[in-house]
């Protein structure tokens, strides 16, 4: 039985070593995240933008973001928006159309969002637009988006992401755990990556990548679920750099419930392991050919499930260790153990949420279930993740959105990543 223990104990070791140094990795991360994000000046307008969303079933909800779009505070003659409806059993693009976007019917077969970027993509290609804005029709934009985009164009961005703030935060536990998480990932990940001098990471909604661009990558080339991490991979691969771009803010509808939310969160978890199967083999030749940080940065972000796969293998063994260090197994030390590993890992989310609340000034008492429940949030990401690398999600299903809400744009959000 000792020698069991020191067996487990071993490989629980040599799983916390991995653990470590890619948390290192990502905690330098953290901490670069409080350098000033660049200032890329006021430039005039004169960016010629294609604004691009993919639509199914959203007659609810398109309303709302095509308004926002139309009024921005951008010259009208330098941006066209596009709704591209596709899978629809309702009215969607005659709602869209009502509320004044063109309206693009997608005729090809759609299994992805990345097909119908492609789609929209290849009709456009040519027309003189200097770069493409991609938004989820649930979405709302900031009056000021385009006129950020442009001063990012301006300054040599070629791709770029916005900060995603949340439209919902207070209506469940889930929306609030889920708008603590992209506040997150724009304060820690994508400002703490600029802060680094690497790029950001698409998030599938407000961002921007130049026609040039994708050009130089051969055009819309998106295979996966995952359509922005693997279009975020494919720029690094072409020495695209993701620029930051905090000041262009989109809001976006958060899940209310776990059964969506699971929906949801195994698509991009399957996704990132197909991504990884897909490119890890790929970036590994390009890292020993020609060394990139971008890339190795890119290649270490889809590491992201083996890695809660490695947290709960080593926590588990670590527990089984303690277990058998005594002539005979112990269940209850084994459950003691894992829950007090359990406890830590909750404690050191929450302080988490808590610090993000606070750094982006989003404080408020209806987000209190959000802040309560975020270390349970991360944890059911736990069983999901697993069951990915035995099932994984191929299909891009459909979460139906009906959130008909416009946010008072600008205030806390607008300076949420200005110190």
């Amino acid at each position: 039985m000792e020698f069991t223990a020191r067996l487990m104990l071993a490989f629980a070791s040599v799983l916390g070593l991995a653990m470590t140094v890619w948390g290192g990795y990502y905690f330098v991360t953290a901490l670069m995240s409080w350098r000033r994000p660049m200032d890329y000046g006021r430039h005039p307008a004169r960016t010629r933008f294609a604004v691009l969303i993919a639509a199914r079933n959203e007659e609810l909800v398109i309303g709302s973001l095509v308004n926002s779009l139309l009024t921005q505070n951008y010259p009208p003659e330098l941006y066209d928006v596009y709704v591209i409806p596709n899978n629809c059993t309702d009215n969607t693009a005659q709602a869209a159309a009502n509320f004044g976007a063109k309206v693009l019917e997608c005729t090809v077969p759609v299994k992805s969002k990345g097909e119908v970027m492609r789609f929209a993509y290849n009709q456009l290609a040519g027309r003189g637009y200097d770069a493409f804005c991609v938004f989820d029709a649930d979405n709302v934009a900031h009056p000021d988006f385009l006129k950020e985009m442009n001063n990012a164009y301006c300054a040599g961005a070629r791709a770029a992401q916005g900060y995603r703030d949340s439209k919902n935060p207070y209506d469940t536990a889930f929306s609030g755990c889920y708008s603590i998480y992209y506040w997150m990932m724009s304060r820690f990940h994508n400002n703490g990556k600029a802060g680094l001098g690497l790029s950001a990471m698409l998030g599938g909604t407000g961002f921007m990548v130049s026609a040039a661009a994708l050009e130089k990558m051969g055009g819309w080339r998106t295979q996966t679920i995952s359509e922005d991490l693997e279009m975020s991979v494919q720029l690094a691969m072409a020495e695209v750099k993701i620029w930051w771009v905090p000041l262009a803010i989109t809001y976006d509808e958060q899940p209310l419930s776990y059964e969506i939310s699971v929906k949801q969160r195994r698509r991009w978890t399957s996704g990132t392991i197909q991504i990884a199967h897909q490119y890890l083999p790929v970036i590994m030749e390009r890292m020993m050919r020609k060394p990139d940080s971008v890339v190795f940065d890119m290649g270490a972000t889809m590491l992201v499930p083996a890695y809660q796969v490695a947290a709960l293998g080593s926590s588990v063994l670590s527990a089984l260790a303690v277990g058998c260090s005594r002539p005979y197994f112990s269940l209850s030390l084994a459950l003691g153990a894992f829950a007090l590993n359990l406890v830590i890992s909750a404690l050191g989310a929450t302080a988490a949420a808590v610090l993000v609340v606070t750094v982006e000034n989003k404080w408020d008492r209806r987000l209190w279930k959000g802040v309560a429940c975020y270390w349970l949030f991360l944890l059911s990401w736990l069983p999901i993740t697993v069951g990915c690398y035995f099932k994984k999600t191929t299909v891009w299903e459909e979460i139906r959105h009906t959130r008909n809400v416009a946010p008072q744009p600008g205030g806390k959000s607008r300076q949420a990543l200005m110190p």
